[in-house]
């Protein structure tokens, strides 16, 4: 069978823009090597116990979001339950900053804990222009532009707010910082910089404004837990191609495309799957190795990071067993200190809620923790066990769990997310912001401008499920201008 698009990967770029090619009749296959949707975006399942594979909380729902976009568009249907607070952060201190999702209340936190100087203008600014970015997003899809076309179409959606987005990404994060006077408060830097690191994958210095300061106010949109895990966000999904007459077929490790005279060929550890149209939803590094053709791999070759400039973590998933249920479901700890042999500054951990016993049977919780570990393809883990005792200890000093309580454990290094995910070097929450790299400068959806595209989050706009979405929406649009 020839399929109208095949898709590599089943991260929640490639669903988003399998959906929606799906909705204009097409047919589509997704190739997925795991035995789960979702890529970094999804839940596995161990000893009868859900844990989060990578993204942990879920955003983009507001109106004029990507992810709204979606649901609205295909009228997908996913169980949510929106969180009251989004996070709190444990600061070198020994403060609990409680991230509040409305923008007064948050300001007013961060009076009480940074200081009453500039907080609040600066805070403003920031919500102001991720709004801005937000709104920019969806009605300027051609974006990066890649053919004359885009700016055509650019041009007739473009609106007199937009523009004014332009400066803001010239600046990084640092600059913002010292327009209103806060490089001196060390703490507030420090905060800053972690949660960026999460959010953009690199610290102030290098993050423009335009994606500094959206990635700051995530907590400010609404924030939700998927009950049963983030696998029940794929799986609705997954179910939506499925009644379309599209398919995901699962155990398929791509290994080779060959462009043909009217299409594509994939060829797979299973079989091959030929198709008018491809898209390639895994990262870019593994992307280029899919391809023999040279002026392909030329042309990529620019965008391609290598290790030292990416990001791997370091996992640990716990099964909690009379531990007193947590009235705020994520936090992130900061280790002043650095934790041994990876450095790392920070710890994110998040629990299950205590009423989803899909996840975990009653009076049980499961915690997904995640660290970053720098230059994932060279820093080798020898010892687990250090690393996994200072984390523990962390978390117990913060009084966020009980030893005792502790059922299971299990932790993976950068060389397991390259055995489950085959991502190179292990590297998770995409390509770092870098502040050489403008936005317009990033891989755009075009792959080899005659009918493969890509999406995901080594493209525009990069990172969280809410910006592989984006990847998605784009990917699709750009493939039916171009063809259909």
């Amino acid at each position: 069978m020839k399929y109208d698009v095949v898709l590599i990967g089943s991260g929640f770029g490639s669903l988003t823009a399998a959906a929606l090619l799906a909705k204009r009749g097409l047919q589509v296959c997704v190739l997925e090597q795991a035995k789960y949707p979702g890529g970094c975006a999804t839940s596995y399942k161990r000893k009868g116990y859900w844990f989060e594979t990578g993204a942990t909380t879920l955003v983009g729902l507001d109106e004029g979001m990507p992810l709204r976009y979606l649901l609205d568009t295909t009228g997908i249907r996913v169980p949510l339950r929106q969180l009251e607070v989004p996070m709190q952060v444990h600061l070198p201190n020994g403060q609990v900053l409680t991230r509040y999702g409305n923008l007064e209340e948050w300001i007013a936190e961060a009076e009480r804990v940074f200081g009453s100087h500039n907080q609040r203008p600066f805070w403003k600014h920031c919500y102001r222009i991720s709004q801005q970015v937000w709104h920019t997003s969806l009605q300027q899809r051609s974006f990066p532009f890649s053919a004359p076309k885009d700016l055509l179409r650019a041009a007739l959606r473009v609106r007199p707010g937009q523009l004014k987005l332009l400066p803001a990404a010239f600046r990084t994060m640092e600059e913002v910082l010292r327009k209103y006077g806060l490089l001196h408060n060390q703490l507030f830097v420090d905060f800053v910089n972690e949660q960026l690191l999460i959010t953009a994958q690199n610290y102030l210095e290098e993050v423009n404004e335009l994606f500094g300061a959206t990635a700051l106010c995530y907590t400010l949109y609404r924030n939700y837990y998927v009950p049963g895990g983030l696998i029940n966000l794929v799986r609705p999904v997954e179910a939506y191609l499925t009644a379309a007459g599209s398919t995901i077929r699962y155990g398929q490790q791509a290994q080779r495309v060959e462009r043909l005279p009217d299409g594509y060929r994939t060829t797979t550890n299973k079989g091959s799957f030929e198709s008018r149209y491809l898209i390639s939803g895994i990262p870019l590094n593994n992307t280029l190795k899919l391809f023999q053709d040279e002026k392909l791999q030329q042309r990529l070759e620019p965008y391609l990071m290598p290790s030292e400039q990416l990001n791997g973590a370091f996992t640990m998933g716990l099964v909690l067993k009379g531990e007193e249920p947590p009235k705020v479901l994520h936090h992130q700890v900061h280790i002043p200190e650095g934790l041994p042999v990876t450095g790392g500054k920070s710890i994110f951990i998040s629990f299950s809620d205590p009423a989803d016993v899909q996840r975990a049977p009653a009076g049980e919780m499961v915690a997904s923790i995640s660290t970053h570990v720098p230059n994932p393809g060279h820093l080798v883990l020898h010892d687990k066990a250090v690393l996994e005792e200072a984390i523990l200890e962390a978390l117990a000093r913060q009084g966020l769990l009980m030893r005792e309580n502790i059922r299971s454990l299990q932790s993976a290094t950068p060389g397991a997310w390259i055995f489950w995910t085959h991502r190179a070097y292990g590297a998770v929450g995409g390509y770092p912001q870098y502040k050489h790299i403008k936005p317009w400068q990033m891989k755009d959806a075009r792959l080899d401008h005659h009918g493969a595209y890509v999406c995901g989050d080594t493209v525009y706009p990069g990172q969280g499920i809410v910006g592989v979405c984006l990847s998605g929406i784009i990917a699709a649009e750009k493939l039916v201008q171009d063809h259909l």
